[in-house]
């Protein structure tokens, strides 16, 4: 990872306080100064709002909002506090369906419980060192779900056709 992790704000967000230590002892670990935490979307978005942050580390099960619709409204919302901050989903239930919602909500990288030092290091460095254009789309707002350049591509652009901004 090409920066120093000790000046990166990181917010997380879970309503199980056991959760939130473990993810505050693995940042603390990798060198992270700056860690604030919210149990639930409003108080995410009130962080969000009167704090400078660079990564949200998030749950996808939340009581009440769900982590994706969380997601959606950061993404889309006109009064948004952080439309572009990098999102990294948690869950411990990763069939299909939830990480196809949880990509499609916009977030940044997804990363499955019980997460494992290496592999939230990875997710990390993952939204530092390789960020992806954001796109605003019909139906979608976020990170360009594309992972692999278009070079050598063979099969046409399905959607040269719709217009798509990038942000």
């Amino acid at each position: 990872m090409a920066v120093s992790l000790e000046k990166i704000r990181f917010l997380l967000v879970d309503d199980n306080a056991h959760m939130l230590n473990i993810l505050r002892t693995l940042l603390r670990g990798f060198g992270v100064e700056h860690v604030s935490e919210a149990r639930t979307s409003a108080e995410a978005l009130a962080r969000l709002r009167t704090e400078p942050i660079d990564i949200m580390i998030l749950d996808y099960q939340l009581q009440g909002e769900d982590g994706a619709a969380l997601v959606r409204r950061l993404r889309t919302a006109p009064d948004s506090p952080a439309p572009y901050v990098p999102v990294i989903m948690l869950t411990a239930h990763s069939e299909r369906s939830r990480v196809e919602n949880a990509r499609d909500s916009g977030i940044s990288e997804f990363c499955r419980k019980p997460v494992t030092p290496s592999d939230m290091l990875r997710k990390i460095a993952a939204v530092i060192d390789q960020p992806r254009p954001y796109v605003r789309a019909e139906g979608f707002v976020g990170p360009d779900r594309r992972r692999r350049a278009a070079a050598g591509r063979t099969e046409p652009n399905r959607r040269a056709d719709r217009e798509t901004t990038e942000i």
